[in-house]
């Protein structure tokens, strides 16, 4: 092996080592930093109210004041309200598991005429509306735990909003940039601080719109599956899917599988609408990244940082996209993270390639 194959691989260990080490770090300290990643995220949505606040010379720290009373009454409110849903979910469980058990006895008996015998117990096993129900309200009951240190949240959104005006040249400066030349920071700032605001204002139209939906259908605890819309559409590409399910079983037990059809029906039409219409209206083409990557970016970072993490997926893998970009030995993966259109925006089509397209 040459020297330089064998230095080659010793940095890669290095660099894969030093990655295991950073992760085992954030694992360990999750607890102090989904508090403070859930800071820097409702900072940036406070930030545009706070900036449009200024236009109408309102004083800054009135319109601080203002946004985050609204912010922290707003999330009372609706913390109360999961919190009562909730407990009345977990109450009414044993009936709503009676009532298909009682459904599924039909099915059994009609399966049981074409010598296929199941077992009530068996069936039941698998198709218990406490496992689906149950992790949309674990999934909400988490948060339970981030309003513990809500009032530090609070304060650090405070000093952020604050300092919020001086952050970009704060980072100029730190990248030895004085004369405010690098583009990929601004474009880094402006692409986060847009999607986080734009995505939040989708989400929450999402929420409204399911619970709307199922209020006329007459469903039980229709704002509890509007809160669940409204965070897991944050969730890209299978968070509405998973928001859907809980509502759909529970159609399906509340009332029958028609209805339950008609709801799930419901939840694709809004999801479509918003996430092919209304969203990519205001989003554009996105922020570059791979759909591969997106998805894989949402296991990662729930896997590292837990439901927080997959809330924050899309945002946190920008990060690290924009900061590779800006580093000579991290291109590369920078390339890999990126969509096909801007790959091929940077790599020209060889002649050879276009031979190849043009004979197939």
């Amino acid at each position: 092996m040459s020297t330089s194959n064998y230095t080659g691989s010793a940095r890669l260990l290095v660099i894969l080592a030093s990655l295991v080490v950073i992760m085992a770090g954030i694992k360990a300290a999750s607890n102090i930093l989904i508090p403070f990643l859930l800071s820097v995220f409702i900072a940036i949505m406070c930030n545009p109210l706070v900036e449009r606040a200024a236009q109408y010379r309102i004083p800054k720290v009135v319109a601080i004041v203002l946004i985050i009373g609204l912010f922290v009454g707003s999330g009372m409110t609706l913390a109360g309200l999961i919190g009562n849903s909730l407990n009345e979910l977990s109450a009414l469980m044993p009936v709503y598991k009676a009532q298909l058990t009682t459904k599924f006895s039909g099915l059994i008996d009609k399966l049981a005429d074409y010598n296929i015998n199941i077992s009530s117990s068996i069936l039941m096993e698998y198709l218990n509306p406490s496992a689906a129900m149950g992790f949309a309200a674990n999934m909400l009951s988490s948060f339970g735990g981030i309003m513990a240190n809500m009032f530090l949240i609070i304060i650090t959104v405070v000093f952020m909003l604050f300092e919020a005006p001086s952050i970009p040249r704060k980072l100029h400066l730190a990248l030895k940039d004085p004369e405010m030349k690098i583009e990929r920071i601004d474009r880094f700032l402006l692409s986060v601080n847009r999607y986080i605001a734009i995505k939040t204002w989708v989400s929450l139209l999402t929420g409204c719109l399911v619970s709307l939906m199922l209020w006329i259908a007459g469903l039980d605890f229709f704002i509890l599956w509007g809160v669940l819309a409204f965070l897991f559409n944050y969730i890209p590409n299978i968070g509405s899917i998973i928001a859907a399910v809980p509502a759909v079983l529970l159609a399906f037990v509340q009332f029958d599988p028609t209805m339950a059809l008609f709801i799930g029906a419901g939840y694709m039409a809004i999801n479509t609408v918003i996430g092919n219409m209304v969203e990519p209206r205001f989003l554009g083409k996105g922020l570059g990244l791979s759909t591969l990557v997106v998805f894989l970016s949402l296991i990662f970072w729930g896997w590292l940082l837990g439901t927080v993490g997959m809330l924050l997926s899309v945002p946190l893998t920008m990060i690290i996209k924009i900061a590779l970009e800006t580093s000579e030995g991290g291109k590369w993966l920078s390339v890999m993270l990126g969509d096909a259109e801007e790959a091929a925006q940077r790599v020209p089509v060889s002649p050879a390639m276009e031979s190849i397209d043009t004979k197939e």
